[in-house]
Parts: structure tokens; sequence; C-alpha cells
């Protein structure tokens, strides 16, 4: 009887980490690129009581066996990299990727980092940036004299803008996509960033708008792929499946108290 006790205490743990899942997800619903997660559950190990197929006579053998549970485990975090909303903001370095790939930026320590989130920024170098101040890659740097208002990027990443004094604009850089793998294998670190794991693989560089990646949308951003209304309804079935645990333990509890006030 006890054993029901931490059966649906492994339960009442897991759909709390479902909730802290389901909140992160909402928290981050106006993230510029973010990807929304999913907890996904696993039972935990059997105790054979008695084995399917043990000898019950000399000729027969029982056809199912019998099997205790110990509960359930969360197995993974499944990171879902769905296409997010665009929205057009009018900002002349906002960018969005319409399909598969990943901008990669370059870190502080001169590490690689990837992401979604297109918000660029121009630095007091003339060099694009993200939010943090990190270097788009390949590098970015805008001419001497350039115009701001006449920056464009097209499908295929093409950086182009005008000089003061020039009606024809110059080519300033090749903007490139990269994908994974396995995208899902990522390690979030945050700032909208990604990292590469052993399960993501190496990055694979490419072109906007060909071989398979991506194309690029100027003065848009990708919002976040949370739908609201769904979470919600995770978090409804997360709710019941915590009070249905919890109540699990209330009935054992109960049925020992009346084990023990047997004899009085």
């Amino acid at each position: 009887m006890v054993r029901s006790l931490w059966t649906a205490a492994t339960g009442m743990n897991g759909q709390q980490q479902n909730l802290d899942t389901i909140s992160n997800n909402l928290s981050n619903v106006n993230t510029t690129g973010f990807k929304q997660q999913r907890v996904e559950f696993e039972d935990l190990i059997y105790q054979n009581v008695k084995l399917a197929g043990t000898p019950a006579t000399e000729d027969t053998v029982t056809p199912v066996g019998i099997q205790q549970g110990a509960g359930t485990k969360v197995a993974a975090t499944q990171r879902i990299f769905t296409q997010g909303s665009l929205q057009a903001t009018g900002v002349d370095t906002d960018v969005a990727v319409v399909g598969d790939g990943f901008f990669r930026v370059m870190q502080y320590d001169g590490s690689y980092a990837y992401t979604r989130d297109g918000s660029f920024k121009i630095d007091m170098n003339g060099q694009l940036v993200n939010s943090n101040g990190l270097r788009v890659q390949p590098e970015v740097i805008m001419p001497e004299g350039y115009d701001i208002h006449t920056l464009a990027i097209d499908d295929t990443g093409r950086v182009s803008v005008k000089i003061f004094g020039q009606d024809d604009p110059v080519d300033v850089a090749q903007l490139e996509l990269y994908r994974f793998p396995n995208n899902a294998g990522l390690e979030a670190v945050g700032d909208n960033l990604y990292k590469v794991t052993n399960a993501s693989g190496e990055a694979i560089a490419g072109r906007p708008g060909f071989e398979g990646f991506g194309v690029t949308k100027h003065k848009f951003v990708e919002m976040s792929n949370v739908s609201v209304v769904n979470e919600m309804v995770q978090m409804i079935v997360a709710q019941r499946a915590y009070e249905f645990n919890s109540k699990a333990i209330q009935t054992t509890d109960s049925m020992l108290s009346t084990a023990v006030n047997l004899k009085r």
C-alpha cells in the first residue's frame, strides 16, 4: 500500500515540471524567435511479481504476468521549431527567417551561437549586431557615409545600401543561414541563443533561399510560436493530473488510517 504513495508522488513531481515548462512558454509568448517546449514522460521501472509465460501446469503457461509500476518521470523537454508568425516592424535592420535556418553571432569568448531573432542593430562601428552587441557572422559592416534608410536585404540575404551623394546602391555583404541535422538537439543558453551540442550535429552553412534553406524577409521579425490557447489547455490537463495524483495519496493515507484504527 505504501508503494502507491511514492508512485503518486512521482506523478505530482512530473506534473510540476510540466507546469514549469508551460509557464516558461507563456512567459515568452512575446519573445522574438522563441520556440515552445513540451514535456515528454515515460514510465519508471516495473517490479515483476510473476513473469508472463510462467508454467501453470505441465502443459500450460500463464498468458499474462503481474507487474507493478513505480510511477513516471520526465524523459525530455522537446523544443518545437515550427515557424512563428511574422510581424512587420518597419525597422531598417530587422530581418526574419521564413523556413529552415538560423543566424549566427559571435560571442564575447569567440565561440558561435545561433538565433532566430533577427531584431538586429547597427553599432558605433557600423556593424550589424544583435540586441546584446554580438556581431552577426559573416560580418556585415556598413560603408562610410551610408544612408540607413536605404538599407535593403533581399530574400537571398544580399545586403545593399546607398551612400549619400550616390544614386546606385552598393553591395555590403551576404547573409548566411545555418541549419542542423537535429534542431531539437540544440542547447538553449538564454538571450534567444542556441549552442551546438553532440545531439544537434555541426552547423551547415548556406545561402538563404537555396538548397532547402529559408528565405530572409526584410523589416520583419519572427514572433514566438507559442499558442496561448494550447498552453492554457495543457495547463488545465496538468492541473487535473496533479489533483488526481494528490487524491491517490489522500486515498492511500485514508486506507492506512483505517488499518491503524482496526485495533483501539
